[in-house]
């Protein structure tokens, strides 16, 4: 009974999300010989501005805007 749990950047179409569901039933099939109706797939898109790597949102990447520095913790 796989759960795949994904996590996921604001943005996608509903198409494209739906693509990601199949895409996602069809590899636990094949790599693990699960049973579609034991499989379940949860999306979870977050907002670009509560995402974040090396101090920097995705929103701020996209803005192109500079990393923040802590203070007192230089970059």
């Amino acid at each position: 009974m796989p759960l795949i749990d994904v996590s996921i950047a604001e943005g996608r179409s509903p198409q494209q999300l739906r693509n990601l569901v199949s895409a996602l039933h069809r590899a636990a099939e094949e790599s693990v010989g699960a049973l579609p109706e034991n499989t379940t797939v949860i999306i979870r898109e977050v907002p670009a501005t509560h995402w974040s790597k090396a101090d920097q949102t995705i929103a701020e990447r996209q803005q192109g805007a500079p990393t923040s520095v802590t203070e007192g913790n230089p970059a």
